[in-house]
């Protein structure tokens, strides 16, 4: 009789059961039982002996399994920190103002869920989902797990270390070793007279004595079908782990999985999240998805909450876009030039392409000359082609060879030259090039000091070129200068005397846009303060000042502020907002005062700054 009124009492609390769970599920598709986010309420946190709930962890006993904690990780520092779970907020707000800082974004909301959803035997999945710009970032999932949940997922990991244990790893657990040790000891007893010998006698040596193999013998008494299911138990390992742990503890990409003990109250937590802000980037939205889940099984999908909208503040749109201009002095004349290391044959002025790097060379010219041409707005007024020799030979010789060589170059390059300047192309020549040979050995690192000392003192005196190059002849460095040094000084030159189309003044002043002061503003506006500092700290400017302020180089900024007038409200704006960072509040309230006489609206910018949020309060607390 007894028995019968306990069947009768377990069947009517399992029907009570169903459908009270029936009851809740009814409710929350109809949307009367439903998971919100808010924006928190800025009032302090309760304190957290007044959770109308508990909230437990359960520890895995698996060798290899999860630990479930009441823990985050902070998106910044990636640290896991305890759980921020408080109590309802008296206000839901759906929107609120936040500040871009150093790049970054920071935003937090709160998620509510009622406590009808917290049922020991369901798991809820929320996945939080941010919208910024065109894109659609999911952030990490919630789990909120009912203890019964819990268990059943603990229990698939224990049934999954069972069937594992059941694994034979011992091979000796596979083979008849008794009988095998009867065999051996009634038709060998050598071989079985080596049970305790570690010496070892190879296969082929033991057939040769007792005619049957270790390996023969082994197979013989192995019990194959206990090895067939064993290896097959092998490979069903990750078939059984997905039929016996059907719903896996999470344990990596998550925010939370908390165990909830109780259901006798709603769960709050404050979610926390910090992203890399984007150029433009005016609002993000953030809405959440979620699921109910019992054995694994999805039971119902969650409707969508109200989402909540972010208005991002960012110092950069206080940028002052004017654009800035520098002013350049333009000359008249012009002045370019060029140099080729062209090299001839010994005593000889013709040009062969195939010595050195002379084709090379001479392609280099020939484009420099295209450049030259290219540039309609200069007027070439002379091009002079000079060539030099090196000391080698007589001076009066090296002269004629050197102009030689000029008049070679010119008449090669004739082709290259437009037609309208071929009349402004002379030729030059320097027999022996001894100043250029001066700079190469003062800069030499091969010669000692004492040989670099008297080519010098030797060519100080020029007057008599033949009677210097004889005696650095006789030098035991001679060989290096003539095969290192020497090659350099034949060379040719191209000096372009050019003037600008149209004018006639020597100098003109004009104006041109300051492409790096502008290019430091597109950075400043596209959030890239690092390039933005670097551009504008020269101009010690209020952009300048904006630019380090960005970067969170207060100290630098204020700096800047203070050669600025303090009659501008954007000036006196800033000091505020930097002073408050500094913790100087006397001094914040007086320029924020002085900024909101010069100009008004600051008082509405000061709402969406933070570090201004104390000096908004003092203010409204004095006019109140």
């Amino acid at each position: 009789m007894c028995s019968d009124v306990k069947i009768v009492l377990v069947v009517a609390a399992f029907i009570a059961v169903s459908c009270s769970t029936s009851r809740v599920m009814q409710r929350i598709k109809t949307g009367e039982v439903r998971m919100d986010i808010s924006v928190p309420d800025e009032k302090p946190l309760e304190d957290e002996s007044d959770k109308e709930f508990k909230i437990d962890s359960i520890r895995s006993d698996l060798s290899e399994g999860p630990i479930i904690m009441n823990a985050i990780r902070d998106s910044e520092t990636g640290e896991m920190v305890a759980t921020d779970v408080i109590n309802a907020s008296t206000v839901v707000a759906r929107f609120r103002n936040v500040a871009e800082r150093a790049g970054y974004v920071s935003i937090s909301f709160d998620v509510n869920v009622p406590s009808e959803m917290s049922s020991s035997r369901w798991q809820l999945k929320l996945r939080p989902y941010m919208k910024i710009q065109e894109d659609s970032l999911g952030l990490e999932p919630l789990y909120i797990t009912g203890q019964m949940y819990r268990e059943g997922q603990l229990r698939g990991y224990q049934r999954y270390r069972k069937f594992l244990a059941s694994i034979i790893n011992d091979t000796t657990d596979l083979v008849r070793v008794g009988q095998l040790e009867i065999f051996l000891q009634r038709h060998y007893p050598e071989t079985y007279a080596m049970k305790n010998d570690t010496s070892l006698i190879s296969d082929p040596v033991a057939h040769n004595l007792f005619g049957v193999t270790q390996t023969e013998a082994l197979r013989h008494y192995t019990k194959h079908m206990k090895v067939y299911f064993n290896e097959r138990r092998k490979s069903r390992k990750s078939q059984m782990y997905q039929r016996l742990v059907r719903d896996p503890i999470v344990t990596e990409g998550i925010r939370l999985d908390t165990v909830l003990t109780s259901s006798d109250g709603d769960f709050i937590y404050r979610y926390m999240h910090t992203f890399r802000s984007r150029p433009g980037l005016k609002k993000v939205m953030v809405n959440l998805v979620g699921e109910i889940y019992e054995d694994g099984i999805c039971l119902q999908a969650l409707p969508f909450p109200e989402e909540l909208t972010y208005y991002i503040s960012s110092l950069s749109t206080m940028a002052d876009m004017t654009p800035k201009y520098c002013v350049i002095v333009l000359e008249r004349t012009v002045y370019d030039n060029t140099k080729a290391l062209i090299d001839f044959a010994k005593g000889s002025h013709v040009i062969d392409t195939s010595l050195a790097d002379n084709a090379s060379e001479i392609a280099r010219v020939v484009k420099c000359f295209g450049d030259v041409v290219s540039r309609k707005e200069y007027v070439l007024d002379s091009l002079i082609i000079k060539a030099s020799c090196s000391p080698e030979g007589s001076y009066a010789h090296n002269g004629r060879l050197a102009l030689a060589r000029s008049e070679s170059i010119k008449d090669y390059i004739w082709d290259f030259i437009p037609e309208e300047w071929r009349d402004s192309v002379k030729t030059s020549h320097v027999p022996e090039d001894w100043e250029r040979l001066k700079v190469i050995v003062a800069n030499d690192t091969v010669m000692s000091q004492t040989a670099r000392r008297m080519i010098l003192d030797l060519t100080a005196d020029m007057k008599k070129p033949d009677e210097v190059e004889l005696k650095i002849s006789k030098m035991p460095e001679y060989r290096y200068l003539r095969e290192k040094i020497y090659p350099r000084l034949r060379s040719v030159s191209f000096d372009f005397h050019l003037h600008r189309a149209g004018m006639q003044k020597d100098t003109v002043h004009t104006t041109e846009l300051d492409t790096i002061y502008m290019a430091g503003l597109e950075a400043l506006k596209n959030l890239d303060y690092k390039k933005a500092v670097e551009n504008l700290r020269p101009y010690r400017d209020y952009n300048s000042a904006l630019a380090y302020m960005s970067a969170d180089y207060n100290h630098s900024a204020l700096d800047v502020l203070d050669d600025l007038d303090d009659r501008d409200a954007r000036v006196c704006y800033m000091k505020a907002l930097i002073l408050s960072r500094l913790g100087v509040m006397d001094e914040a309230e007086k320029y924020f005062d002085l900024a909101l006489t010069y100009d008004p609206y600051m008082e509405y910018r000061a709402n969406l700054d933070p570090e201004m949020s104390d000096l908004v309060k003092r203010r409204q607390s004095v006019n109140n």
